[in-house]
């Protein structure tokens, strides 16, 4: 919900947006849809469920039980959830805020042939993505030949999915978890196959995109700072939530930067 009233409240054409949320096919539509209507009454929306079943066989044990749930995964299937007729997206994770207008990231140049575009971080160590079993087999590292992978978030990302759908990229991801369940080759849920698939192959998002890292857990001090440089989104990656901070009352310095957002906390009037 403060991802909606962000992205609303900074865009010069609010009702040119479309959003397209995932849920688990658990959920309650119905109960979801009112919820949604109630706050923002003229939004045009649609809910799609995520049959679970379609990716939990396939799901490896990693490092965090969390990222374990298949709808974290739910990504690698959005050319297949969404209608044919929508052909390019932003996907946006729901642990951020936008103080932009998105309009600016949705036209991200993709060039003639890339199908995502995204933040990239070249200085991670992007060898530590994937195990010792990974890197001693060729079979597998080739996969990087006559690629310069660096590593990508992907909870910020600008989908092309007429090429994800021709491309068939979604078997592509599913081939290197079926891998994953063999032999192990990565330790971080899904996050690795995308970066198996398309790391040196994305066009780099600018930074500003995406002040990242903001979850740090404030329990342990690990309180996050802003990252030099403008600011168009900024996202709590990392454990610490925002909202589960405010509510115990033990926030972070820039979780005050969430909470305006918050429709739970904080009540707003929104023009029509």
């Amino acid at each position: 919900m403060a991802v909606i009233l962000s992205v609303l409240q900074h865009s010069s054409c609010p009702q040119n947006i479309v959003f397209h949320f995932v849920t688990s096919a658990a959920a309650n539509v119905s109960f979801l849809h009112a919820t949604i209507s109630s706050s923002f009454p003229y939004l045009n929306f649609q809910i799609y469920p995520f049959d679970d079943a379609s990716v939990s066989r396939l799901i490896s044990t990693s490092i965090r039980s969390a990222l374990d749930c298949p709808l974290n995964y739910a990504r690698s299937y959005l050319a297949n959830l969404l209608p044919l007729c929508v052909t390019r997206v932003v996907y946006l994770d729901s642990d951020l805020i936008l103080v932009d207008d998105i309009a600016k990231l949705a036209a991200t140049p993709l060039g003639d042939n890339s199908v995502l575009a995204a933040p990239q971080y070249c200085n991670a160590s992007f060898t530590s993505y994937f195990t010792t079993t990974f890197w001693s087999n060729p079979s597998l590292y080739l996969t990087f030949a006559n690629r310069k992978p660096c590593y990508f978030n992907t909870g910020v990302m600008v989908m092309d999915l007429d090429r994800w759908r021709n491309g068939d990229y979604t078997t592509k991801i599913e081939e290197w978890m079926e891998i994953q369940k063999q032999m192990r080759i990565y330790e971080l849920g899904s996050l690795p196959p995308f970066l198996l698939v398309f790391a040196g192959n994305i066009v780099p998002v600018d930074h500003r995109w995406n002040q990242h890292g903001l979850g740090g857990d404030n329990f342990r001090g690990l309180c996050r700072n802003l990252h030099p440089g403008p600011v168009s989104l900024l996202h709590w990656s990392g454990k610490g939530k925002p909202w589960a901070r405010l509510d115990a009352n033990r926030p972070c310095p820039l979780d005050a930067l969430w909470a305006p957002y918050d429709l739970l906390q904080t009540p707003f009037v929104l023009d029509s």
